[in-house]
Protein backbone atom coordinates (compact mmCIF):
# COMPACT_ATOMS: atom_id res chain seq x y z
CA UNK A 1 0.00 0.00 0.00
CA UNK A 2 1.22 3.41 -1.05
CA UNK A 3 -0.08 6.59 0.09
CA UNK A 4 1.29 10.02 -1.74
CA UNK A 5 0.68 13.74 -0.74
CA UNK A 6 1.38 16.37 -3.36
CA UNK A 7 2.39 20.20 -2.88
CA UNK A 8 2.62 22.75 -5.83
CA UNK A 9 4.84 25.80 -5.39
CA UNK A 10 4.67 27.53 -8.93
CA UNK A 11 6.45 25.19 -11.21
CA UNK A 12 7.48 23.09 -7.89
CA UNK A 13 5.92 19.64 -7.04
CA UNK A 14 7.18 17.77 -3.87
CA UNK A 15 5.62 14.45 -3.45
CA UNK A 16 5.58 12.58 -0.03
CA UNK A 17 4.91 8.68 -0.98
CA UNK A 18 4.87 6.74 2.08
CA UNK A 19 4.65 3.28 1.78
CA UNK A 20 5.74 0.57 -0.31
CA UNK A 21 6.13 1.75 -4.30
CA UNK A 22 5.57 -1.61 -5.49
CA UNK A 23 4.08 -3.78 -8.73
CA UNK A 24 0.71 -2.77 -7.09
CA UNK A 25 0.97 0.83 -5.89
CA UNK A 26 3.30 1.95 -8.65
CA UNK A 27 0.54 2.23 -11.94
CA UNK A 28 -1.43 4.29 -9.32
CA UNK A 29 1.68 6.69 -8.46
CA UNK A 30 2.00 7.28 -12.01
CA UNK A 31 -1.31 7.65 -12.63
CA UNK A 32 -1.46 9.71 -9.64
CA UNK A 33 1.56 11.61 -10.93
CA UNK A 34 0.72 12.65 -14.26
CA UNK A 35 -2.30 14.68 -12.52
CA UNK A 36 -0.44 16.69 -10.83
CA UNK A 37 2.09 17.65 -13.95
CA UNK A 38 0.88 20.48 -15.54
CA UNK A 39 3.02 23.21 -15.24
CA UNK A 40 5.21 21.33 -13.40
CA UNK A 41 9.01 21.85 -13.91
CA UNK A 42 10.92 20.52 -11.03
CA UNK A 43 9.88 17.58 -8.88
CA UNK A 44 11.29 16.71 -5.22
CA UNK A 45 10.38 13.33 -3.77
CA UNK A 46 10.91 12.54 -0.32
CA UNK A 47 11.98 8.66 0.41
CA UNK A 48 11.40 9.52 4.21
CA UNK A 49 8.67 7.25 4.91
CA UNK A 50 9.01 4.67 1.66
CA UNK A 51 9.92 1.32 2.89
CA UNK A 52 10.51 -0.55 -0.41
CA UNK A 53 11.14 0.06 -4.07
CA UNK A 54 10.29 -2.49 -6.64
CA UNK A 55 11.69 -2.96 -10.24
CA UNK A 56 7.58 -0.92 -10.92
CA UNK A 57 8.75 1.95 -8.52
CA UNK A 58 11.98 2.04 -10.36
CA UNK A 59 10.43 2.07 -13.96
CA UNK A 60 8.39 4.97 -12.77
CA UNK A 61 11.08 7.39 -11.04
CA UNK A 62 12.83 6.66 -14.54
CA UNK A 63 9.75 7.87 -16.48
CA UNK A 64 9.06 10.30 -14.45
CA UNK A 65 12.93 11.62 -14.85
CA UNK A 66 12.59 12.10 -18.59
CA UNK A 67 9.22 13.12 -18.86
CA UNK A 68 10.68 16.26 -16.41
CA UNK A 69 14.12 15.94 -18.36
CA UNK A 70 12.14 16.90 -21.56
CA UNK A 71 10.43 20.24 -19.81
CA UNK A 72 13.95 21.15 -18.90
CA UNK A 73 13.51 20.41 -15.48
CA UNK A 74 14.74 18.04 -12.85
CA UNK A 75 13.60 15.06 -10.40
CA UNK A 76 15.65 15.03 -7.39
CA UNK A 77 14.84 11.81 -5.18
CA UNK A 78 15.74 13.22 -1.03
CA UNK A 79 15.62 11.15 3.04
CA UNK A 80 16.26 7.82 0.21
CA UNK A 81 17.12 5.00 3.14
CA UNK A 82 20.26 3.32 3.10
CA UNK A 83 18.91 -0.24 2.20
CA UNK A 84 17.00 1.79 -1.14
CA UNK A 85 19.98 3.78 -1.65
CA UNK A 86 21.72 0.42 -2.65
CA UNK A 87 19.03 -0.36 -4.80
CA UNK A 88 19.48 2.96 -6.78
CA UNK A 89 23.20 2.24 -6.97
CA UNK A 90 22.77 -1.13 -8.56
CA UNK A 91 20.56 -0.04 -11.22
CA UNK A 92 22.09 3.11 -12.07
CA UNK A 93 19.78 5.62 -10.76
CA UNK A 94 22.23 7.38 -9.52
CA UNK A 95 23.18 8.97 -12.66
CA UNK A 96 20.68 9.44 -13.82
CA UNK A 97 18.30 11.47 -10.86
CA UNK A 98 19.71 13.93 -8.69
CA UNK A 99 19.69 11.46 -4.78
CA UNK A 100 20.54 13.66 -1.91
CA UNK A 101 21.42 11.55 1.06
CA UNK A 102 20.61 12.53 4.60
Amino acid sequence: MLTTVYEKAGTKLTVWPEGRMDTVSSPILERELRQHLEGIKDIVMDFSNVAYVSSGGIRVLLALDQLISERGGSLKLIHVKEHILEIFELVGIMQLVEVVQD
